[in-house]
């Protein structure tokens, strides 16, 4: 009887506890298997909307959150999405019209996924957006599509902070991405008071610290594939290319995971006694990228990896999460809003 008491009381707490770091609702958009979701409910935010395409990734979510995302966010009516604090978009890198030819935020970014993050912010107004891409987005079309994509936030009345950050200081791999962040005048008129918190300057991850204690034989790599791999790299390296495969050591961290992974693995291979070398498995992946192994993988191994190739850095995420949590707490404290 004490027992189931004692039960009772903690399940109390908690909801309580849950019901207290609510106050902040986000939406996650082009959400993948929920990395981004799960680094801001890491800091007691809470998701009240989702929404991604890809019926794998849709599968992978459903495991995870009991819950499955709207379907492709450019049919999605913006007024139908439910208000929020907090836009979360991890959205693809689709090439940019002829941006300078047109005038106005919505025709600058017609025909890019970019412009639904952009006409949802224009509808919904949340008082922070968080965008997250590839490194070369700062960088694509000699400049011009991120000064396309900077001016049209800034136009919807938004402050911005953006960066390129790398995963490496949380997990054993070299993995760059740009992050953008916003925060709406209308509600903080200009006095958030945010700076990007500097992220940890040590490396002291290595892959050894994320390999399974047993691994299957399927993941080594057969003769005919490793045969082809090492001719591949000779012939590239003749040419002063760097293509090919790469050995990691257990003491190392990894080049960056990609999508193509479940190809041929090339690009993060496990040296092996006696044998061929390896790929990474599937939970090997997800712990590459910050998942805990409670994480669900219901797909395919070809699935898992272009999902977690995809995927973001989960630790270096919450992070900056922290960060962005703290100052909206303080705003609305300082304000009483």
């Amino acid at each position: 009887m004490f027992k189931i008491i004692k039960v009772l009381i903690n399940n109390f707490r908690r909801s309580v506890i849950k019901k207290k770091n609510s106050k902040y609702k986000f939406i996650d958009l082009f959400a993948g298997i929920g990395g981004l979701r799960i680094a801001f409910e890491n800091q007691g935010a809470q998701c009240v909307y989702s929404s991604e395409n890809d019926k794998f990734a849709v599968k992978t979510y459903k495991a995870n959150f009991n819950e499955t995302p709207s379907g492709d966010i450019t049919k999605i009516n913006a007024k139908d999405i439910p208000d929020h604090d907090i836009l979360l978009a991890g959205f693809p890198c689709t090439p940019f019209s002829n941006a300078g030819l047109k005038q106005g935020f919505l025709d600058k970014t017609s025909g890019t996924f970019f412009f639904d993050v952009v006409r949802i912010t224009n509808e919904k107004r949340p008082k922070l957006i968080f965008l997250e891409n590839i490194k070369n987005l700062m960088y694509h079309n000699k400049g011009n599509t991120f000064t396309v994509i900077t001016q049209t936030l800034e136009a919807l009345n938004y402050n911005l902070y953006y960066g390129i950050f790398n995963g490496k200081y949380f997990v054993p791999q070299h993995r760059e991405r740009t992050i953008i962040i916003g925060f709406n005048k209308d509600y903080f008129a200009g006095k958030e008071n945010y700076s990007i918190p500097n992220i940890p300057n040590e490396t002291k991850h290595k892959l050894g610290d994320i390999l399974e204690d047993t691994v299957d034989e399927k993941y080594t790599l057969s003769d005919k594939l490793w045969a082809y791999l090492q001719e591949y790299t000779k012939k590239h390296k003749a040419k002063g290319n760097r293509f090919g495969y790469t050995l990691t050591r257990l003491n190392e961290m990894t080049n960056g995971l990609s999508a193509r992974y479940w190809k041929d693995g090339a690009e993060i291979l496990i040296e092996q006694q006696g044998k061929n070398p390896r790929k990474l498995t599937p939970r090997e992946c997800a712990r590459l990228m910050g998942f805990k192994d409670s994480f669900q993988i219901p797909v395919s191994d070809t699935q898992a990896y272009i999902q977690f190739g995809n995927s973001v850095v989960v630790p270096m995420i919450t992070y900056l999460a922290k960060s962005i949590m703290e100052t909206l707490n303080r705003y609305k404290e300082n304000s009483n809003v």
